[in-house]
């Protein structure tokens, strides 16, 4: 009889069965995301990055961006800088993986080499900007514990509010936390906190435009450090997808015959 009961009241109030814990929704939402934004296969884009220091002062570097999907893992991505001089010809290159440390490398045209980032120096920064070598690639659903916060609303947007715990332990963050527009199932801010869990960094998405019917891109990634007050951002152009890149595209050898 107490087992007919139990299940009875199973049937009629499910809600009891499905109630979701705050980290059961947060993972929830994050493969969902993950899985809207998969199926593009490869892209191309053209990138402006502007560094600011405190003072205001700014420098200019125009660069390439390539990205190949790759199914079972994270994301392929090379980085090319073409201006101004001094970086001319320096090329990026990322392996990013879900459940292990990102495999990546730096060409460094000035000494004819390429050169390995350690796993245990992610959190530097990356060519000087205030994006780190571990911002850089895709962020795998695997390389964080996803606690929903609850619901929100930022400007005219309303937005799930998630807070990532990276599972990496060389990460130079304790958490993170995302507002995930609720149409888009994209980023339109993520606030950094240091390993002392003081706030770092935050970074706003904005101008978002979509691609191939599907697949929602930012034109603009801005991300301030409140701790030295120095500010980077990227300006996206000239997204284009599936374009036939390959994976032979995307070795440490190409980085050096990179143009």
């Amino acid at each position: 009889m107490k087992t007919l009961i139990l299940t009875l009241i199973a049937t009629l109030t499910p809600g009891l069965v499905m109630a979701q814990t705050a980290e059961e929704k947060g993972l929830a939402i994050a493969t969902e995301a993950d899985r809207r934004d998969s199926g593009w296969g490869d892209s191309r884009a053209s990138l402006r990055m502007i560094l600011r220091n405190r003072h205001g002062s700014q420098s200019i570097r125009e660069m390439r961006n390539r990205v190949l999907e790759m199914k079972n893992d994270g994301d392929k991505t090379l980085i090319v800088f073409d201006h101004p001089r001094d970086v001319k010809g320096t090329a990026f290159l990322s392996f990013s993986h879900a459940t292990r440390p990102d495999d990546q490398w730096l060409y460094l045209p000035a000494l004819k080499r390429v050169k390995r980032i350690s796993s245990s120096n992610k959190s530097g920064p990356f060519m000087g900007s205030e994006f780190a070598y571990e911002d850089i690639g895709s962020q795998e659903v695997a390389k964080y514990r996803h606690i929903y916060l609850g619901d929100a609303r930022l400007g005219d947007r309303e937005v799930f509010k998630i807070q990532r715990i990276p599972t990496y332990e060389y990460s130079g963050y304790t958490r993170q936390i995302v507002w995930l527009d609720k149409q888009m199932y994209q980023p339109l801010k993520i606030e950094f906190y240091d390993r002392k869990n003081s706030l770092l960094k935050t970074l706003t998405f904005s101008g978002y435009k979509q691609y191939l019917g599907r697949y929602w891109r930012p034109s603009k990634m801005d991300m301030v450090n409140h701790q030295t007050g120095k500010r980077t951002t990227l300006i996206w152009k000239r997204y284009r997808f599936r374009t036939g890149l390959k994976e032979s595209d995307f070795t440490r050898n190409s980085l050096k015959r990179i143009r």
